[in-house]
């Protein structure tokens, strides 16, 4: 136990940001810590804003009884997700892994260390929500102190669980890939469809339900969440715990969390240093032929950099395409399911017509293609390297010009087709269908120059594990959360006045104004450069 918190204390302060504000002499480091702080701050207190609001829609709803559930419910999954993500880049194959390994500790306190340092630092994200959500229950439910309490502490415990799993996981996907030549392209696929499969399994549960192959149609919430507790015990748990202070439910919290982490790691440390030796040696072709040498634009030398250094990073990979492969599916299920049914079955039977969404389509397939933009992950990509790139004879526009044209090459293309078969299916004009592929264009520019704005400006290159920089870093969180709410936000008012005015005036509203925000977003990038 004292060599494990040896060993979490150094991993903390070697990669803290307080502990580098306070060593640190450079005052422009200093400045940018700061500014960090103050963005991590906004977005912890948008997202418990988010909390808050969706605690009082269900506290009028007269649906207070629900909120503990649909917390345990939300921080589980969010847990769960970020930890599939992040499992390749801490636990398995990172940069220093040859130096903790040296160091004088066993294998399975080397992994169990690296997931509690995962831990440690997403407890931020999910104690923003359990705390939102805490004040939303306490205004509506009015619960007493202990119960208040209770809630506080089992919080920590609520994501472990599901963290485990999603690292278990993780480590199935490292042994498996860990025995083919191409192990990081067997481990980004093997993760993908991992992924694919949780995202359809709502869709396979809500099809058994109609079917009538569960007992009743969940159809009403508080019975929907009633029976995920039955599902996912822990959430249960959790509930009961804090409504109705059952000593046995707090018990099973705490004591199925810390055996579950025993047994994870029994068997994760016996194959740790064959996993990570297996994905951190790469074959290499036995055949060299030399062939004719290419001569490339400096714009598409840097893309194709760019290019090659995505497809040798699982973690950077699962990331930066994650969203194009949600759009890639989206445009290949539209075109053979019915849409006025499909448009009925995720607004619960409300009166929406797909006539209504035409507007709406080039965001909707924004809402996955802008998930996260490359442009603001690759500056910091570059980390120790960067004085290699800042010797270059180019200029920094330049560079930065080459790395949104990578972004461009990854995007258009499968936001085009995803709007496109949307278009088709959904039977659209053609002047909107014209339109609507033009703004999927302009929102693809939008993004990839305001991804890297924020890649520019909270460039960080000190960074020793790339999930600090993909996962954690203030450019990927400054520039994704405002844009999916923002995204968000556009679909149900895109929505609301197409039944107002002509949906075309809309699109051509929406063009003008995504190209105004590209240039000036570009205007802001060339002053960074500059």
């Amino acid at each position: 136990m004292k060599s494990s918190m040896v060993l979490i204390k150094n991993l903390l302060l070697s990669t803290s940001q307080w502990n580098i504000y306070r060593l640190c002499r450079d005052k422009k480091k200093k400045g940018r810590i700061i500014g960090n702080f103050i963005g991590y701050a906004f977005l912890y207190l948008m997202l418990m804003a988010y909390g808050v609001f969706s605690c009082i829609g269900y506290g009028k709803m007269g649906l207070a009884e629900v909120i503990p559930m649909l917390c345990a419910l939300t921080i589980s999954l969010m847990a769960f997700f970020l930890t599939l993500f992040k499992t390749n880049g801490y636990l398995f194959n990172f940069k220093e892994y040859d130096m903790l390994m040296s160091l004088p500790f066993e294998a399975k306190t080397v992994a169990g260390c690296k997931f509690l340092y995962m831990y440690i630092k997403s407890l931020p994200w999910n104690l923003s929500i359990s705390l939102a959500m805490l004040i939303g229950y306490a205004v509506y439910a009015k619960p007493g102190l202990s119960a208040m309490c209770l809630w506080l502490l089992l919080s920590f415990f609520l994501p472990v669980i599901p963290m485990l799993a999603a690292a278990f996981i993780g480590y199935i996907i490292a042994r498996i890939s860990a025995g083919f030549k191409k192990n990081n392209l067997i481990q980004t696929l093997l993760t993908f469809v991992i992924v694919i499969a949780c995202f359809c399994l709502r869709f396979v549960i809500e099809s058994l339900a109609k079917n009538g192959r569960i007992e009743e149609t969940l159809t009403d919430i508080s019975v929907y969440l009633s029976k995920a507790g039955k599902i996912y015990p822990p959430a249960g748990w959790f509930v009961n715990a804090v409504m109705h202070l059952k000593p046995g439910d707090i018990l099973l919290m705490t004591g199925v969390t810390l055996l579950l982490f025993e047994l994870v790691f029994i068997p994760v440390g016996k194959a740790y240093r064959s996993i990570n030796s297996k994905l951190k040696s790469h074959a290499a072709a036995g055949k060299f032929s030399m062939k004719e040498q290419k001569s490339r634009s400096i714009y598409n030398a840097i893309a194709f950099k760019e290019f090659r250094r995505m497809l040798g990073s699982t973690i950077y990979m699962t990331n930066a395409a994650i969203g194009e492969l949600m759009a890639l599916l989206l445009g290949v299920v539209i075109l053979f399911v019915d849409v006025d049914k499909a448009v009925s079955t995720l607004t619960r039977g409300a009166p929406v017509t797909k006539e209504m969404l035409y507007p709406a389509i080039p965001l909707i397939v924004y809402f996955c293609i802008g998930m996260v933009a490359t442009t603001a992950i690759t500056p910091s990509l570059e980390g120790k390297n960067y004085w290699i790139v800042q010797s270059l004879p180019i200029s920094k526009k330049t560079l930065y010009q080459g790395k949104m044209l990578f972004n461009m090459y990854l995007t258009v293309p499968f936001a085009l087709f995803a709007t496109i078969c949307m278009c088709i299916a959904a039977h659209t004009p053609l002047l909107t269908s014209l339109l609507s592929v033009i703004l999927s264009f302009c929102l693809c520019a939008f993004s990839t120059v305001w991804g890297c704005v924020c890649g520019v400006k909270h460039m960080r290159l000190d960074w020793e594990n790339e999930i600090e920089v993909v996962k954690q870093g203030a450019a990927v969180s400054i520039y994704i959360l405002p844009n999916m709410f923002v995204t968000t936000g556009l679909i149900v008012l895109t929505v609301f006045l197409g039944t107002k005015i002509n949906r075309d005036i809309i699109l051509g509203i929406l063009i003008l104004a995504v190209t105004f925000l590209a240039a000036l977003s570009y205007k802001k990038l060339s002053s960074l450069a500059a």
